[in-house]
């Protein structure tokens, strides 16, 4: 990926490696200054940065303010959930209202891919095994959440989630890193990791005690505070709006949202 549009790693390194979750488990290759692309941006379509991760682990309540907008007391370790790879869609791809529930909401979030894998990493070696950082939008039927006290009848729905639009590797990135999120324009949140109660290397450390983190996992490291459900009147999404994540020096994930045409049964 370039800003002049896409190099066909798939196509350069043959069919050992079919997709990134394969070619994380190796050393990324380096793709020199200049090299010619093989599509431009217009020409693709997008999928998640990893359409098949062994596990997405999501760290729920994870910055001050959202904590503060819950009323949720804080606790002395990261709330841990699990999404499903059907659950998210590529940049540019419509997230899908369930016919279900009108309360889909927005969750902008940094996703951080594993690169190399492990177990029980101690949180100073937490970034040797980060491969790299995307945009990602956590999106919630808040209904089905709050139907018992566990989120994942709120987090699973198909369509639901956005993960792109690309994965940025850290020497490209500061150490603080700013997030928001947009819908139709207008900025619902803002913040930057300075906010964060559990910082991404303390996840890395605590997630990686409770699974063996594998490359192409993503960890899922919370929302800041102005999601839809807790503004006053409740603001959810709707078919025809548009949500933009953003990552300062990552770059944007926009999906539009549409209407539930999945057949029963």
């Amino acid at each position: 990926m370039t800003d002049r549009g896409v190099i066909d790693l798939h196509a350069r390194l043959g069919a050992r490696h079919p997709d990134l979750r394969s070619l994380l488990a190796e050393d990324l290759p380096v793709v020199p200054d200049g090299a010619p692309v093989d599509y431009g941006f217009a020409e693709i379509g997008w999928l998640p940065v990893v359409p098949n991760p062994t596990k997405i682990v999501c760290v729920g309540l994870n910055y001050r303010d959202h904590r503060a907008e819950t009323g949720n007391r804080p606790t002395r370790h990261p709330a841990l959930f699990l999404r499903t790879p059907d659950s998210q869609v590529g940049h540019e791809q419509p997230l899908v209202q369930p016919r279900e529930s009108a309360t889909l909401d927005y969750e902008a979030e940094i996703a951080v891919v594993i690169g190399r894998g492990g177990r029980r990493i101690p949180r100073e070696r937490a970034w040797h095994h980060v491969a790299g950082i995307s945009c990602y939008n956590d999106g919630s039927v808040r209904e089905f959440q709050r139907h018992t006290a566990q989120y994942t009848a709120g987090k699973k729905f198909p369509g639901t989630g956005g993960f792109g639009p690309w994965l940025t590797t850290m020497d490209e990135l500061a150490p603080r890193l700013t997030l928001s999120c947009r819908v139709n324009g207008a900025t619902v949140q803002s913040a930057d990791t300075d906010g964060m109660i559990f910082p991404i290397d303390e996840i890395v450390e605590y997630a990686s005690t409770v699974f063996t983190l594998e490359p192409g996992d993503v960890l899922v490291t919370g929302t800041p505070g102005g999601v839809g459900s807790r503004r006053e009147p409740p603001v959810f999404l709707a078919p025809g709006d548009v949500v933009e994540v953003e990552i300062g020096g990552v770059g944007v994930l926009r999906n539009p949202v549409v209407n539930d045409q999945g057949c029963r049964g």
